[in-house]
């Protein structure tokens, strides 16, 4: 097994996810809206879905590829570097387009690009976290989850919030970034190439692409249960978490009622406050998941977390409910991204496929932001947009349970 140490691994483990993560986040959530509300604001709430609905499909289907072809590939730069290059440069060129959209077609067509892209850096990329040290798995996943995706997540929306009055040029420079960003990452992490391991992959039998591996990549449940309810507990506490993020702007605009530079000022402090709790616990979680044995129990009560700051833009509707969510949901990100993906790697069914795994895994990260929308767009032209804080409570609490019902790892 290659071993990368920490000192090298860690600020990879930071850089690279923020690079992929915080100008996603933007573009999903900030950029795209604005540019769906300039080319088509009648119907801006069912376009959200529709672009949510066809990114959905494409990421799972990418994510799932990029894992196998980056678990199969022999190179000077190793398995995971080439792909994650690739997928930075071609998020780039996407990211550029859609800032040349006028329309919602070639838009489409650019987002899907960019939703490809994205998921050959995101499957290699989280499989950096097989390459530390047995001893230091918790502090890796802290770095990768809690200051790489708090800084995703948060601080780059914070920035991004400041280029609401010109999203275009959003789309380019956070592009960039995304390009830049993982080269510094894939040059710090510096990943052994592993040529030597084809010798070893011509020896084996020639079945690895029959129909029968096809038919058995996903192992049944009773090999996987926990895998499986670590992958469902994602998928519902993303849900919960990015069906309000998703409508962010909307949520300021159209349910608080507040105009431009309220909008901007809300939106950049809750992603202060979330930030703030993200880089904590990127440094506490993971040591002290190393030091004392646990690791089940933070992430499934890190939802109760969630939930209740979705409740409290529920029921107060006012400035203090934007600060109690940015609080709550604030630490219960900020420990869920600590740990989540270790907890995963705890529950591989197979230990040879483990960017696969976690690739899909972190479907989470990108799923769910296609998902969510399309869910909050049902909710909110049933019930309005204050119906989507109880979905958002919902989801949260029985991903939490789902991890809670883990059994191989006991606390």
């Amino acid at each position: 097994m290659v071993s990368i140490p920490l000192k090298r691994l860690l600020p990879g483990l930071v850089i690279g996810p923020a690079a992929w993560l915080g100008p996603y986040i933007a573009a999903s959530s900030l950029f795209l809206p604005a540019l769906i509300q300039q080319i088509n604001s009648e119907n801006k709430i069912e376009l959200v879905a529709l672009f949510s609905t066809c990114g959905m499909v494409v990421a799972a289907v990418s994510n799932m590829v990029a894992g196998l072809l980056s678990d199969r590939t022999r190179s000077r730069f190793g398995k995971r570097t080439p792909w994650i290059v690739g997928g930075a440069f071609f998020f780039m060129i996407a990211m550029i387009l859609a800032s040349m959209a006028n329309s919602v077609p070639p838009l489409l067509a650019a987002w899907m690009l960019g939703q490809v892209a994205l998921n050959f850096i995101v499957a290699p990329m989280v499989a950096w976290l097989d390459f530390a040290p047995e001893n230091g798995r918790g502090t890796a996943s802290g770095a990768y989850g809690g200051l790489g995706m708090a800084l995703g997540n948060n601080g780059f929306t914070i920035i991004a919030a400041a280029f609401l009055g010109n999203f275009r040029l959003g789309f380019i420079i956070f592009g960039i970034i995304t390009f830049v960003g993982t080269l510094i990452a894939v040059a710090i992490v510096r990943e052994p190439g592993n040529l030597n391991e084809v010798v070893a992959v011509k020896a084996e039998k020639k079945e690895k692409f029959q129909l029968k591996e096809v038919l058995t990549i996903f192992p049944k449940w009773s090999v996987g249960r926990d895998y499986y309810l670590a992958l469902i507990g994602k998928l519902f506490q993303g849900v919960g978490n990015f069906a309000i993020t998703g409508y962010l702007l909307y949520i300021m605009t159209d349910f608080l009622n507040k105009g431009a530079s309220g909008t901007q000022t809300s939106i950049q402090l809750i992603n202060t406050i979330m930030l703030i709790f993200g880089i904590a616990m990127g440094f506490i979680a993971g040591p002290i998941s190393d030091k004392f044995n646990v690791l089940k129990l933070p992430v499934a009560l890190s939802t109760i977390s969630l939930g209740i700051g979705a409740l409290s833009l529920f029921f107060l509707r006012n400035d203090t409910a934007i600060i109690i969510y940015g609080f709550t949901a604030g630490l219960g990100m900020g420990i869920w991204n600590s740990l989540d993906n270790l907890l995963n790697l705890e529950v591989i069914p197979d230990k040879e496929r483990v960017a696969f795994f976690l690739g899909v895994y972190n479907l989470g990260n990108t799923i769910t932001q296609a998902l969510a929308p399309v869910i909050a767009a049902a909710v909110i032209s049933i019930a309005g947009f204050s119906a989507i804080f109880l979905v958002s409570f919902a989801f949260a609490m029985i991903g939490g349970l789902c991890i809670l019902n883990i059994k191989s790892v006991k606390r």
